[in-house]
């Protein structure tokens, strides 16, 4: 895992703020939601003190992408022929909530 990623994975479940290259948590404190974003596009939300994230690809199925979900608990992407899939199951990339 790329330091980067378990960073940004780190401040994503401890509810912190996080910033690096291509990478940043961003915490809304009036809403109370957390965001996992790779090049400005959400990849994983959550709120504050909640035991469940929901992720996505936002359509880009790259390996950075994959890379920074798979930092995640409870979350295994591979690809095979070019499809995604998510904890075993073909996986489209859309919002698909994560109990960790």
């Amino acid at each position: 895992m790329r330091k980067i990623t378990k960073n940004s994975i780190i401040a994503f479940l401890s509810d912190s703020s996080f910033k690096s290259s291509n990478t940043n948590v961003v915490i809304n404190n009036t809403t109370g939601v957390i965001r996992l974003m790779l090049f400005g596009n959400c990849i994983a939300t959550k709120n504050i003190g909640e035991k469940s994230f929901i992720i996505r690809n936002c359509g880009f199925f790259t390996n950075t992408t994959k890379e920074r979900l798979n930092g995640l608990p409870n979350v295994r992407i591979n690809q095979k022929n070019y499809d995604w899939y998510l904890n075993g199951q073909n996986w489209n990339g859309k919002d698909e909530k994560i109990n960790f």
